[in-house]
Formats: C-alpha cells, sequence, structure tokens
C-alpha cells in the first residue's frame, strides 16, 4: 500500500493525510499576492499536517504570483535555457557577465531582479539572440569546449540560418576529441597539414580559412585568439565526437595527419613548417623574429603538398607518414 503518510501533531504519530486545494494569500518583498495553494489534513483528527513537499509547492506557488505580477521569468523557463542551449550554469553566468554563480542561483529558486530577468527572457525566446551573444561574448568563457558546444545546438536549432558551421569547427572538435594533449600551437599547425595534404589527394580545399605566416609558422589568426588562453598548455580535451559529419576521404586524410603529425610537439612541427616553402615564400625577406600577417595563398599550399604528393609517391593518405619521418630527421639535425 502506498498510502502518503506524515506525522500529526495532535495524534502524535504518523498518519495518513489527505490534500486540498485552497486560496492563499502571503507576503513577498512587502507585497501581498493571492495565490493558490494546498494543504495537507490527517485522515484520523481532521487537523491540518505539515509536509514538505506541499509546504515547497505552496512557496513557489507565492513566488510564481510574484513573477507573474512583476513580468519576471518563470523557474521552468530558467531551467530550460541550458538545456535549449547546450551550455553549463556557470558558462552561461560568465557569457553574460554575471558572477560565476549567479546563473546557479536563479536556477536554484532565487529572484532575479527585473533588469536580469528582461535579458534571461529575451535569451530564452530568441535563439538569434542567444547566436549574437555567444559570438560576441565567447571571450569570457574559460572554456572554448563550451563554447563549441553550445554554438553546434543553436546552429541546429535555428535550422541553418544566419550562419554555417565552417568545416574547420569540425576539424577543430575532432582533433581535441582524438588528441589528449595539444597546445594551441600544436592544433594550428595541424590544421595547417589537413589542409595542404587534403588538396593534394583530393584537389581542393577542406575549409575556406586562410592563415597567416606569423613567426612560429602558419597560423589562423581567429583560432589562434580563440585558444590563446591555453599558451603552452593542452587545451581541454572533447569527450565526444561524431565522424559521421566527415567522408571517409576526409576522415582518411585528417586520420593520417593526427597519427603522423599530431605525435610531435608544436615546436618540431614549428620546424618543419620553417623548412618548408609556402611560409619561407610568403615571408621573403622579412627577419626572423619579424611579426606579419601576410596570407599563405591557398594557391602556393596547394602547389606545395601537390608536389610532395609527387615527390614521395604518396598513394593513400596513410604514405604522408614517408614526408612526416623525413620532416622529423631534417629537424633534429639542424
Amino acid at each position: 500500500m502506498n498510502e502518503k503518510m506524515t506525522f500529526c501533531e495532535e495524534c502524535r504519530k504518523d498518519v495518513a493525510y489527505y490534500v486540498e486545494s485552497i486560496s492563499m494569500t502571503g507576503t513577498l518583498k512587502g507585497e501581498e499576492y493571492n495565490y493558490p495553494g494546498k494543504k495537507a489534513i490527517c485522515t484520523e483528527c481532521g487537523s491540518e499536517v505539515y509536509v514538505a513537499k506541499i509546504e515547497d509547492g505552496n512557496l513557489k506557488a507565492l513566488y510564481d504570483a510574484y513573477r507573474q505580477k512583476n513580468d519576471i521569468i518563470s523557474l521552468e523557463n530558467i531551467l530550460e535555457i541550458p538545456q535549449k542551449y547546450n551550455i553549463g550554469k556557470r558558462p552561461l553566468s560568465l557569457l553574460l557577465g554575471w558572477g560565476e554563480m549567479t546563473f546557479t542561483r536563479y536556477c536554484d529558486g532565487d529572484m532575479p531582479s527585473k533588469q536580469y530577468s528582461d535579458v534571461l527572457q529575451i535569451i530564452y525566446e530568441e535563439p538569434a539572440f542567444y547566436l549574437s551573444l555567444l559570438e560576441e561574448k565567447k571571450g569570457n568563457l574559460k572554456s572554448q569546449t563550451a563554447y563549441e558546444k553550445s554554438k553546434r545546438t543553436i546552429i541546429e536549432l535555428l535550422g541553418g540560418q544566419n550562419t554555417e558551421v565552417s568545416k574547420v569547427e569540425d576539424v577543430i572538435d575532432y582533433l581535441l576529441f582524438r588528441c589528449e594533449d595539444i597546445t594551441p600551437l600544436a592544433l594550428q599547425k595541424a590544421l595547417y597539414y589537413i589542409q595542404g595534404f587534403y588538396h593534394a589527394f583530393m584537389e581542393s580545399f577542406l575549409f575556406s580559412e586562410d592563415c597567416e605566416a606569423w613567426v612560429h609558422g602558419p597560423v589562423y589568426r581567429e583560432i589562434y585568439n580563440r585558444y590563446s588562453g591555453y599558451r603552452f598548455d593542452p587545451i581541454e580535451s572533447n569527450d565526444e565526437f561524431d565522424v559521421s559529419v566527415f567522408t571517409d576521404s576526409e576522415k582518411a586524410v585528417i586520420d593520417s595527419v593526427i597519427q603522423n603529425f599530431c605525435c610531435y610537439s608544436g615546436k618540431i612541427l614549428e620546424r618543419f613548417t620553417h623548412s618548408e616553402m609556402p611560409w619561407i615564400k610568403t615571408r621573403g625577406k622579412l627577419p626572423a623574429d619579424a611579426h606579419s600577417n601576410r596570407t599563405i595563398s591557398k594557391e602556393i599550399i596547394g602547389e606545395y603538398f601537390s608536389a610532395v604528393k609527387q615527390k614521395y609517391n604518396m598513394l593513400t593518405p596513410n604514405d604522408i607518414e614517408n614526408y612526416a619521418q623525413v620532416m622529423f630527421s631534417r629537424s633534429i639535425k639542424s
């Protein structure tokens, strides 16, 4: 028998109870509010008894009445926001420029101010507004993984409207999934080699972004800015990844680069690129330590890696291994 039981002060024992719906009045922030409530009644003596779950429900109803009268976002909508946009409570607070625990407190029932409520209501109702906020304030986030996951979700929610996730984003996510200790420097070089070897085998580029000939080798500027906070430390890895976003050809090239280049440190890969024509030709006569934003043209990248493929008689992406080994041998001698 699953009869509800609680302690009755009159009967001095645990008793069964039933629930009645009643109209209640409560005071919140100096004002009285009428709201629909409930009370528990002892089935033996008819006295009102205390049931924590019912009292919590009455308190929520009072807060709901306050929210409705003062146009404050509902608790249900607040709780739905992190699920809707696939972002944690703390990252969302940081994104909004609030205290790290602010949104968590609102999820626990604390009442947001009207100003904060209006922001949350717009976020809840307008996914496009949230996307613009995510892009504008992504630098507030401590984890770039949080940004990537949320962006992918919002793009899907919008049905691909307004913007597209570049293929480079998929490649980055996959690299962070496969490589446990990839630093920002190594990530840059991995992207460069994936771009180059994909063109060598498929005669097209995998992503549209251009890299620049910086002091430490080819660099994708926006991606550098995104992960610069990690400095020399490994970037936070991804726990899962849907490989179906890649074709078999794309995955074959990416996997081969991971296996044959991502086994080396970022500094070793930097040496590789410093001995290759695309970086050397783009830098020209610049001093070794001179800053530069010169773009390494896709044409130069394509020509170089096509020549590499031919020189090393590469038939499949697995043959990239030979080139990587030669480059490593040269780097340790220089």
